[in-house]
């Protein structure tokens, strides 16, 4: 967990704050607050991998350059605080 402590840490503050995202949203706030980043691939595996993030479904609506896009939405697990 030493090379993305920042990066976990950064997540469970926004998810706290904001509530539920998407993968999108989450991915736009990291990069846009820290000058180190996170790639999309380095992201999704941390959400996915880590107890902290639970999946909470799908978000169909998105459209991108007229292809639908599917993007997973995440939230805190029950019990895990800021």
């Amino acid at each position: 967990m030493s090379r993305t402590k920042r990066l976990r840490g950064a997540l469970v503050e926004y998810l706290a704050e904001a509530g539920p995202a998407n993968t999108s949203q989450i991915f736009d706030h990291i990069n846009s607050r820290f000058r180190w980043g996170s790639t999309m691939n380095q992201l999704g595996n941390v959400l996915a991998r880590d107890a902290r993030f639970i999946k909470s479904g799908f978000d169909e609506n998105q459209l991108l350059g007229g292809y639908r896009l599917r993007v997973c939405i995440w939230k805190l697990a029950d019990g895990v605080a800021a």
